[in-house]
């Protein structure tokens, strides 16, 4: 029996516009009216989760890719960066003139550019960028002529005092390996081609579902998780039940309990129907 369903927020509650559609919302407000505990799982900051979800019943947030885990009332887990991690990612952005920025609680702070590419607008603008677009080439063009550019950058940030839970970096697939190689007391997590969150060494959103498994007094087998990306592999294969997104890759897929219709689709509908949890 399913007890808590969790979701991630883009590409899996958003749509390709950077919407959540009028029938996604009447079956959260069905699973909450019924007793289902409704939670999301994300890459996403705690304001920006707030703002996307302020007229739905959710009543667990798992932020940072698992490393921020709380309830509207009261903070369940947090493991922020150790001091000498954190250094060592920002000696790499500084030393390479990467544009980044660095979660907090409350705020982010950084690269202006990678802190419109977190928004809602820059989402909906994504859909309009050609499979074949030069990553490369864009990356090494905001790395060379940043107005930004200059030594210690990072360094010299006022919220490095605060923890910091998450850092995102612009990053393209094909530097993974490079990336992993500076940074070993890190993970990379990626939920899209363009940028990777950097979180501390072993971490993942199922490690905040178990978090909140505890709290809630339930079992990992009676919770629903909703994933479409390569942050969601291992909450997905970690739940009860697994859904990937028809939009999410084929890596993800594979992982799955159960491949549903893309977010342009009404996925999210399709599977909770599907697994009767609700009928209309």
């Amino acid at each position: 029996m399913i007890k808590a369903v969790f979701f991630d927020i883009d590409g899996t509650l958003l749509n390709s516009k950077g919407k959540i559609t009028k029938n996604t919302k009447k079956a959260i407000r069905t699973l909450h009216k019924k007793g289902i505990v409704c939670g999301v799982s994300t890459a996403r900051t705690p304001s920006s989760i707030a703002h996307i979800l302020k007229d739905l019943p959710f009543d667990l947030f798992i932020a940072y890719n698992g490393q921020l885990v709380y309830t509207k009332k009261q903070i369940i887990y947090a493991r922020p960066f150790e001091p000498e991690v954190l250094a060592e990612i920002i000696d790499y952005a500084d030393r390479h003139f990467r544009q980044m920025i660095l979660c907090g609680k409350k705020r982010s702070i950084g690269s202006w550019t990678m802190r419109f590419g977190q928004s809602r607008l820059s989402l909906r603008l994504l859909r309009f960028i050609p499979a074949k677009f030069p990553i490369r080439k864009m990356k090494l063009f905001l790395q060379k002529y940043s107005p930004n550019r200059r030594k210690k950058r990072y360094a010299n940030l006022a919220n490095l005092q605060e923890p910091i839970y998450q850092c995102v970096m612009l990053s393209a697939e094909y530097e993974t390996e490079k990336l992993v190689a500076a940074l070993p007391h890190c993970d990379l997590k990626r939920s899209n081609p363009y940028s990777v969150d950097i979180v501390p060494k072993d971490s993942s959103k199922v490690i905040g579902l178990k978090s909140l498994v505890h709290h809630l007094d339930i079992q990992l087998n009676e919770t629903m998780v909703f994933g479409d990306h390569l942050n969601d592999n291992e909450i997905i294969q970690g739940a009860g039940v697994g859904v990937a997104m028809g939009n999410a890759p084929k890596e993800t897929k594979q992982l799955a309990d159960y491949v549903t219709k893309t977010n342009d689709q009404e996925g999210i509908v399709v599977a909770l129907r599907d697994f009767q949890l609700i009928n209309e």
